[in-house]
């Protein structure tokens, strides 16, 4: 009796068991969620839809060989001797131009047959051919070239109008976002990889107007110049570099975005060239220092440190030792945001700038001019900036036999005097130049850690101009009476080349 009850036991035990790993009844557990997979679950159809407006270029460029190596001896009458001649000689014995070949990709923007790519990709080319995903493939020719921002277009005479893809705004695009990219990689021909991106506004001092997307979408070499396109199959950038040891994808590639590619492409295509929108200002960061000596409340803008003589902005408008926080209702929030968005703007233009003056913000009307035109009229000293000729400016004069400056005074690590003919000679100043001479430099001062070398001039302490050292000197010390911990100067280097520096009060 008791061997049955057990066997009846076990037996309701083993249901019960079997009833639970079957999930029936109510006490069954839950089967487990489906995990989808990440991203997108396909885009074929998007693809598809985009291959043929992607193109394979190919360029080829004839390079004369210099190499000087000694060309090879084969034995007289030997049978290779035909084949030697041919290989090392031209005809005239002198050696034979060499035929460079590379690849890269690009995409029809117009039907008509503009094609978009990377300067890069086309740069020094003597013949160009675009090669469709079809298998057809023709010449083109070069419309314009870009190099601040690597951009090119081409142009192909097709029989038939071609497939285009649009522009998107790149604005819109958010870090997270799904992105498709298209090339030919290593030259393997149309691939497509997809990606999200990884960053926006990335600087990698590929240029003046640096703004790229970052994306971990695989781009490897050939990937140049190919679309990076949204999930509606809109281009938003530029494929145009990538950060990698071994010349392969690791997740790291940079896009030229839309919102400064597209106006670009427009403009080659229009005019063969770029007209951007120039404001004729040198402009320096705004560090944390600077903001706070000139009573700034945050870390912003651009600091004008010079106004281009003849530029649009040389009526007093725009002054030197402003700080530009918007330009035409875009916020400047570092230096480098100032050149891009003035170059986006078209030539003519008149836009409201917001400055901060004297601690006052104010807002300014200003008619852009064309900077292509402000580069040729630009003279040397605009176009120098405060590190070129650092090693030069370094290296004080010969001063054995010429006279020093007078009325030598001592401030901050610095001696200081009048600037004269004398001093002009003994340290190459331009006569444009004004204010109060530096004569020498204590090493590991404040003023030598802030690059400041023999021959430089103060210009301006505290915003206010200074032409005597005692003038100088007397500024200084009011600011350290006033428990102000840098300096603000404006220097100019014997070019005439202005920036600000704060030196640090001991």
């Amino acid at each position: 009796m008791a061997l049955k009850t057990r066997s009846n036991v076990a037996h309701a035990a083993l249901a019960l068991a079997v009833s639970l790993s079957l999930g029936a009844g109510p006490l069954a557990v839950p089967a487990r969620a489906e995990v989808k997979p990440a991203g997108p679950e396909s885009v074929a159809d998007l693809a598809e839809g985009l291959l043929d407006a992607v193109v394979n270029i190919s360029t080829s460029q004839n390079v004369k060989s210099d190499d000087k190596a000694p060309i090879p001896q084969v034995p007289e009458g030997s049978p290779f001797q035909d084949f030697f001649d041919d290989f090392f000689k031209g005809e005239d014995g002198s050696n034979q131009p060499q035929t460079v070949n590379s690849l890269g990709s690009g995409f029809v923007i117009d039907p008509k047959g503009f094609i978009a790519t990377n300067n890069h990709v086309i740069e020094g080319a003597d013949d160009i051919e675009v090669n469709f995903a079809n298998g057809s493939k023709l010449k083109a020719k070069l419309v314009g070239t870009d190099p601040k921002t690597d951009l090119a277009l081409l142009k192909v005479e097709p029989k038939a109008p071609l497939k285009a893809v649009p522009f998107g705004d790149s604005r819109t695009m958010r870090i997270g976002d799904w992105v498709m990219a298209i090339g030919n990689p290593f030259g393997l021909g149309g691939s497509v990889t997809v990606g999200i991106i990884s960053a926006r506004g990335r600087n990698i001092n590929a240029g003046p107007y640096d703004n790229f997307i970052q994306t971990d979408a695989a781009i490897n070499r050939g990937n140049s110049g190919g679309p990076l396109f949204n999930m509606k199959g809109e281009v938003i950038g530029i494929n145009t570099a990538i950060i990698s040891p071994s010349g392969g994808s690791i997740g790291i590639g940079f896009s030229v975005p839309t919102e400064l590619a597209e106006n670009i492409f427009l403009q080659l295509r229009d005019y063969g060239e770029t007209r951007r929108g120039w404001l004729g200002v040198r402009i320096q960061p705004v560090t944390d220092d600077i903001a706070e000596s000139l009573g700034m409340t945050e870390t912003k803008g651009a600091l004008v440190a010079g106004v281009i003589k003849g530029g649009p902005v040389d009526n007093g408008s725009i002054m030197t030792g402003d700080v530009i926080v918007r330009f035409d209702g875009k916020d400047v929030h570092e230096m480098r945001d100032l050149p891009r968005v003035v170059a986006e703007s078209p030539v003519g233009k008149a836009v409201d700038v917001v400055l901060l003056r004297g601690g006052k913000e104010m807002t300014v009307k200003i008619t852009l001019g064309r900077l292509e035109d402000g580069e040729k009229q630009a003279d040397p000293a605009d176009e120098a900036t405060p590190d070129e000729g650092t090693t030069e400016e370094g290296t004080a004069p010969d001063t054995e036999e010429q006279a020093l400056p007078k009325n030598i005074e001592t401030v901050l690590g610095m001696g200081i005097g009048e600037l004269d003919e004398d001093a002009r000679k003994t340290f190459n100043i331009v006569e444009s130049v004004k204010g109060v001479v530096i004569t020498e430099v204590a090493p590991g001062s404040a003023a030598a850690e802030r690059g400041i070398v023999p021959g430089d001039v103060i210009v301006e302490v505290g915003q206010e101009a200074v032409t005597t050292a005692e003038e100088v000197k007397s500024r200084v010390a009011k600011l350290k009476s006033e428990d102000r911990r840098n300096v603000l100067m404006m220097v100019s280097n014997r070019t005439g080349a202005l920036r600000y520096i704060t030196v640090r009060i001991d």
